[in-house]
């Protein structure tokens, strides 16, 4: 596989991933709510892609109608949250499960390939004004997608610093404390949610063109990537304010796109990536908080020592 291929393709993909990231970045870690809807929210979004393509539709109405789509899903998950009275770990488990068929329902079969189709990937690539830029044509789409992912880091920048940004994030770190202000926190959840299954989606969509298909299983595991992609982000580049962390997460889905492909490049098998995932956000969990105990210790020791 040539190099340029793998980097191209690492961001690009990494770009896609780093939209669903910063969905489950304001599920997780502004709203702290455990939302596993992403794994079918991703597949809905995809599977609404695919099919409104497949019957003719305009790539760009369909790929914002998945956006859509991945919002209705968080809103199902609010309402059985937050209507229902149902634990929110299992209220996303729910969701989950049920759209598994919804999504074999929008597709009509498991898979829907995009081989031939027109999408928003061979628009960006096969115009005669890319392919007259002869070899800057590879980074087209990565430039794309660069600027999708940069409108929406800064739209949800805005958003979290609004009135109504500012209560959603009050909801995470101390919800009696807003409900005391006449804040409703039913309402702030669920439009957390909506927010965050709509970019998840518009990242299912968007994948679902670029990898040429929609599958009925796109979705498994996406939940780890996504967790994996915060967490890596947020160690290695930080998290101190909103701005910092939005860009971090999704310089950490690249980072983890990066490295699955050099696992891939090393000799392991496409079935090893999810241990590999596992691998990584347990080493992005625990080895800053070693690290720091060893630096601590080291100081501590070099402190008795000049003693």
């Amino acid at each position: 596989m040539e190099l340029d291929i793998i980097i191209f393709g690492s961001i690009e993909q990494g770009l896609i991933f780093g939209i669903m990231a910063i969905g489950v970045y304001l599920t997780f870690r502004i709203l702290n709510y455990p939302d596993l809807t992403v794994d079918g929210s991703f597949a809905l979004g995809g599977a609404v892609a695919a099919s409104l393509i497949t019957g003719g539709g305009n790539p760009w109405i369909s790929t914002l109608l998945s956006l859509l789509a991945g919002g209705a899903a968080g809103a199902i998950t609010g309402i059985l949250h937050t209507k229902g009275r149902i634990n929110g770990l299992l209220a996303g488990i729910l969701t989950m499960i049920a759209l598994y068929s919804i999504n074999l329902r929008v597709m009509g079969k498991a898979n829907v390939p995009l081989l031939n189709a027109d999408t928003i990937t061979s628009q960006l690539t096969e115009n005669p004004v890319a392919q007259s830029l002869g070899s800057v044509q590879k980074g087209i789409l990565t430039l794309a997608f660069l600027l999708i992912v940069l409108l929406i880091k800064w739209g949800m920048d805005w958003f979290l610093h609004t009135d109504l940004g500012m209560a959603v994030r009050a909801t995470g770190d101390n919800p009696a404390m807003i409900r005391s202000l006449g804040v409703n926190t039913d309402h702030t959840i669920m439009i957390g949610l909506i927010l965050s299954n709509a970019l998840v989606g518009l990242a299912g969509g968007m994948m679902a063109q670029y990898q040429g298909y929609a599958d009925a299983q796109m979705g498994v595991g996406m939940i780890i990537i996504g967790l994996a992609s915060v967490i890596i982000g947020e160690v290695v580049f930080g998290s101190r304010s909103i701005y910092r962390a939005t860009i971090a997460v999704v310089g950490g889905a690249i980072l983890y796109r990066f490295v699955i492909a050099a696992a891939l490049w090393l000799g392991l098998k496409p079935t090893d990536m999810k241990l590999v995932t596992a691998i990584l956000v347990v080493l992005a969990l625990t080895l800053p908080r070693y690290l720091g105990v060893l630096q601590k210790n080291g100081r501590a020791l070099t402190k008795g020592g000049n003693g």
